[in-house]
C-alpha cells in the first residue's frame, strides 16, 4: 500500500458523502495504491453508517472503519488511524473538506520529491478566522516553543494535516502515553520536516466542533503534556512571594521602632493572608495539574476502546469485535 489517509470523524455525517467521493476520485485519477481509514470518534449522528457503506461499496481498494465504544477526542482517533494504517506513507486530513485531497496528494508529491524528507507538515498561508482567536494562536505556538524541550523545530501554525513515511508513524506509535498532544509528538520525534503552504476551504457543511474555550484547554493540555515550565513558575512564585514578606517585615519593624506611625494592622493581615493563600493554592493547582496526570498514566487505561472494526478490500468485507488499544 503506498498510501494510507487517516481520516478522524465526529458527526460528520452531512460532510462524508462528498468528502468520500472527492478522496476516491482524486487519489483513484492518481493511480496511487490507497487505504482510508475512517475513526468515528463516538459520533451520534450517521457517521458510522455512512463509513460502514463506504468500505462495502468496493469504490476504494482499501477501506478500514473503527468504531469507538465513546467519544475519546481527536488524539485518541488519530493514534487509532496510526495502528491501523498500513501504507509506506501516511496522511491526516479532517472530515470537513477543509482540507482538500488534491491538497494531500500534492503533498504527497511533495515528499516523494525529497527523498531526504520524513514529513511534510501543512500550515495555513491565510488564517479566515477571527482576529482574537489568531492572536491566541501565534503566541500558543510562540510560548510552547519557548518552554518546551524537544519541540524547536516545530513549525508555526502547523496542523495535523500532514504527510508522512513509515518510519515517522512507527515512532509516533512507539509512545503509548494516555494525554497525547500530535502537534507536540511531531516535533518531538524529530525527523525532516517540509512546511507545506495551503489556503483551507470553507467547511462543506455543518459547523467545527472546536470552540475557543476547546482550543484554549487543548492549548493547556500540550503545554502539560510536553512542559515542566509551569512548575518552575510555582518555584518563582513561592520564592518571590517569601522575599516579598521577609522585606514587609522589616518594613514593619522600621515604622514601628524608627518612626511615630503604628502599622495598619487588620487591614494589611487580610491583604497578606489573601495574597499568599491565593499563592499557595495557585502553586498547589499546578503540581496538581502534574499529579493529575501521573495518576491517570499510571492506570495505564486505553487511550480508546473500538467496539467493532470493519475492513474491506474491494468488496471483500470483514468485521472483528472489541479492541482497546
Amino acid at each position: 500500500m503506498e498510501l494510507s489517509v487517516i481520516i478522524p470523524c465526529y458527526e460528520e455525517h452531512e460532510c462524508l458523502p462528498l468528502l468520500f467521493d472527492r478522496v476516491t476520485e482524486t487519489l483513484g485519477s492518481a493511480g496511487l495504491s490507497y487505504e482510508l481509514v475512517f475513526v468515528n470518534d463516538g459520533s451520534k449522528d450517521q457517521t458510522w453508517q455512512l463509513i460502514d457503506e463506504f468500505a462495502r461499496s468496493g469504490r476504494a481498494s482499501r477501506v478500514v472503519g473503527v468504531d469507538f465504544s465513546r467519544n475519546f477526542g481527536k488524539e485518541a482517533a488519530l493514534l487509532a488511524g496510526l495502528s491501523h494504517a498500513t501504507g509506506e506513507v501516511v496522511g491526516i486530513m479532517d472530515a470537513d473538506l477543509q482540507q482538500e485531497p488534491q491538497t494531500l496528494l500534492a503533498m504527497y508529491g511533495e515528499l516523494m520529491a525529497h527523498p531526504e524528507a520524513d514529513c511534510v507538515a501543512a500550515y495555513q498561508s491565510a488564517r479566515h478566522e477571527g482576529t482574537l482567536k489568531a492572536l491566541l494562536k501565534g503566541a500558543f505556538y510562540r510560548v510552547f516553543k519557548g518552554i518546551t524541550q524537544g519541540t524547536s523545530g516545530m513549525i508555526a501554525g502547523a496542523s495535523d494535516f500532514r504527510v508522512f513515511r513509515r518510519c515517522v508513524a512507527e515512532a509516533l506509535l512507539s509512545m503509548p502515553e494516555y494525554h497525547r498532544f500530535s502537534k507536540g509528538l511531531f516535533a518531538w520525534v524529530g525527523f525532516e520536516t517540509i512546511p507545506f503552504a495551503y489556503e483551507p476551504s470553507p467547511r462543506a457543511a455543518g459547523t467545527t466542533k472546536w470552540s475557543l474555550r476547546k482550543l484554549m484547554s487543548y492549548a493547556i493540555e500540550g503545554i502539560f503534556a510536553f512542559s515542566t515550565a509551569p512548575l518552575k513558575l510555582a518555584t518563582l512564585v513561592g520564592a518571590l512571594s517569601s522575599l516579598a514578606a521577609v522585606i514587609y517585615f522589616f518594613v514593619v519593624v522600621w515604622e514601628a521602632f524608627a518612626t511615630d506611625r503604628v502599622p495598619s494592622g487588620y487591614p494589611t493581615i487580610v491583604c497578606l493572608i489573601l495574597l499568599l493563600g491565593g499563592l499557595t493554592l495557585l502553586t498547589l493547582g499546578i503540581i496538581g495539574e502534574y499529579v493529575a496526570r501521573i495518576y491517570l498514566e499510571g492506570k495505564r487505561r486505553p487511550a480508546y476502546i473500538a467496539k467493532r472494526v470493519i475492513t474491506a478490500e474491494g468488496h471483500e468485507v470483514t468485521q472483528t469485535g472489541f479492541e482497546r488499544s
